[in-house]
């Protein structure tokens, strides 16, 4: 496995829509392994292929019950509301305000390449928002309420 370069909000990859993934190879399990590690190196809850500059349909998340692998993943429904600070690995230091649904049911490919359905609220309902704009080439600050803010993170071990 290995860490992966973080690409940073004004690269013009994060602006491009991804390509679906037709079958799981080497390649993309490497990918996948690399995301993941990356993810958890830099403390995220989630991480889009194109943040890591590869332009295919892959999430990862781990919103504290493990990871979650979603392939090609589409929104199926949404319901409620929720308005919260959100940030995001591709502009670090920096948060918002914004609204997104309560509760989210998508449909995804593991990384065996079977049919998935998740139900997500709350975090997992927001984060597989974020992630899934990534993939058509969108950032949460297209969302945002209000302006953005700086972002203290807390030392380990304080």
């Amino acid at each position: 496995m290995a860490l992966r370069n973080i690409r940073i909000q004004g690269d013009p990859v994060l602006a491009k829509t991804c390509r679906e993934i037709t079958e799981m190879t080497e390649k993309l399990e490497i990918l996948i392994e690399d995301m993941l590690e990356t993810m958890y190196e830099a403390n995220g809850v989630g991480l889009a292929a194109p943040q890591v500059g590869i332009l295919k349909r892959l999430v990862v998340m781990d919103c504290g019950d493990g990871p979650i692998v979603m392939i090609n993943p589409v929104i199926l429904e949404t319901s409620g509301e929720q308005t919260g600070d959100e940030g995001c690995l591709s502009l670090p230091g920096k948060a918002g305000q914004v609204t997104r649904p309560n509760y989210v049911k998508a449909r995804y490919l593991d990384e065996d390449m079977e049919e998935c359905e998740i139900e997500a609220t709350e975090l997992l309902a927001r984060c597989i928002c974020h992630e899934l704009d990534h993939l058509d080439g969108h950032m949460y600050t297209e969302h945002v309420i209000g302006a953005l803010h700086d972002v203290q993170y807390e030392e380990d071990g304080e």
